[in-house]
């Protein structure tokens, strides 16, 4: 009967386990072939969906009083997030052969460009 007991415990360990050393080893691998500059782009990309999450959950706690504002800085949000997706797509070296001709600092001139666009567009829909 004990060794039943300890069967199912080492059953429920296992995939705790299992995640644990996945997540070691995505980490370990994405810290050594991973550039410094994709990393400042994840880390904003973890910035901006950080912050989207706080609007979401501050739009469910306390409302969409002023709707207009809510709308904007949630679009403002999904906006960036999609925006430091782009750039981090055209920026990666993996991708080189997908996006021929663009330079890395074209790809942020682009970045920069359509951030500018999109709060202006969100600035003239706060009114």
């Amino acid at each position: 009967m004990s060794k039943r007991g300890d069967t199912s415990a080492a059953l429920k360990s296992a995939p705790s386990e299992n995640l644990v050393s996945v997540l070691k080893k995505f980490y370990d691998e994405y810290m050594t072939s991973t550039s410094k500059r994709l990393k400042i782009v994840d880390a904003y990309l973890v910035y901006i969906l950080f912050t989207g999450v706080i609007q979401f959950v501050y739009c469910a706690l306390v409302g969409t009083f002023p709707f207009n504002s809510f709308l904007s800085g949630f679009i403002s949000t999904v906006g960036s997030f999609v925006l430091a997706v782009c750039l981090r797509l055209q920026v990666n070296p993996q991708n080189k052969t997908d996006f021929v001709g663009i330079s890395p600092e074209r790809a942020f001139a682009d970045f920069i460009f359509a951030h500018v666009i999109l709060h202006l567009v969100v600035i003239n829909f706060i009114g």
